[in-house]
């Protein structure tokens, strides 16, 4: 089980993120008092109540949202399993009013990666974004970004990590691959000569190593990302929020509870100063303060190494919940001033 407090700090910057009503998160958070999976008043049953009410108003987005936050950080029993099936399902029923909406699936070696796509058209290819979010984060949370392909002129594609929803790869130094792949899928409906990453958290390391190896690649925004010193600092791991520890661990195939182990499977997925030199594209990242889970370190070593490096530092946690509408205005401003060719703001 996961300790009661951390989901819902957790939970806040998620629902923030999702643009949830306060008075929606603020009436389940108040009401959950476990982790027991399936218990009343546990997360997964408070959530799944407040989504099931929103499905039953006919709410499809918000109550989509909600399973997803049924099921975070990770299925791990049949309660979490039950609320991942209802998202999906939902979600599937919000997105019959959604026809642009394309299911993209690639079969790099290991598995296969699923994403969700928007203005894809083999008559008129739009350059790509590529938009991936964290260890805890499903795809079809971020699924209205591609809503807005028309108004960005791009095929937005949207997917999740290795070993979250639908995604069988295995997580590991190599998983960058799942992201041209998925490329090469959209090839014959998309300009992807010309592709952006939104990449935030544990997607913008993928992005990072991904640039490094394919040209198509012509920038990067990404928010909060472990670059190197997460990866190889032991005692800095130690300290990292429960949730993201045993979360990760699960995904990587590290026995949970053994920090030691994890830090063993994931010390070489350090980006090294070689790979980051390299980068001949701009690259635009955001980073907190106050993270929990990200070194502080990280943008100065980005700093250090990156040639074309727009940073952005603001006074918040992991995620910056307090500054969800600016991280938006800051996340979209980047990409269209990067496509401009414009100096970092």
């Amino acid at each position: 089980m996961n300790d009661v407090t951390e989901l819902k700090e957790f939970a806040r910057v998620h629902a923030k993120a999702l643009q949830l009503p306060a008075e929606r998160y603020d009436e389940v958070l108040a009401g959950i008092t476990s982790d027991e999976d399936g218990a009343p008043g546990s997360w997964t049953a408070q959530w799944s109540a407040m989504a099931g009410e929103l499905e039953d108003a006919g709410e499809l987005l918000p109550a989509f949202l909600c399973y997803t936050l049924a099921r975070f950080p990770v299925v791990d029993g049949p309660a979490r399993q039950a609320a991942y099936r209802k998202c999906r399902s939902v979600f599937d029923r919000w997105r019959a009013g959604q026809p642009d909406i394309q299911r993209v699936t690639a079969s790099p070696a290991g598995g296969e990666v699923v994403a969700w796509a928007g203005g894809l058209s083999a008559a008129e290819p739009k350059p790509v974004l590529m938009v991936a979010g964290g260890i805890v984060s499903l795809k079809e949370q971020w699924a209205p970004v591609t809503l807005q392909a028309t108004a960005l002129g791009m095929a937005v594609v949207v997917t999740e990590l290795p070993g979250v929803g639908e995604n069988t790869l295995p997580y590991d130094r190599e998983s960058w691959r799942m992201l041209p792949a998925l490329l090469d899928a959209v090839a014959d409906r998309a300009d992807v000569s010309d592709t952006y990453a939104l990449a935030n958290s544990f997607g913008g390391h993928l992005a990072l190593r991904w640039a490094g190896h394919d040209a198509r690649v012509r920038g990067i925004v990404s928010s909060g990302a472990p670059v190197s010193g997460f990866f190889g600092d032991a005692d800095w791991l130690r300290g990292v929020p429960g949730i993201t520890r045993h979360t990760l661990a699960r995904l990587a195939g590290a026995p949970e509870g053994d920090d030691d182990a994890l830090h063993k499977k994931i010390a070489d997925w350090a980006l090294t100063p070689a790979e980051l030199a390299g980068l001949e594209i701009p690259v635009r990242y955001r980073t907190s303060l106050r993270d929990e889970i990200i070194p502080a370190g990280e943008a100065a070593f980005l700093q250090q190494h990156v040639k074309d490096l727009g940073l952005n530092e603001i006074d918040d946690v992991h995620g910056a919940p307090a500054h969800v509408q600016q991280t938006v205005d800051w996340t979209f401003g980047s990409l269209l001033a990067m496509r401009q060719g414009l100096a970092p703001s």
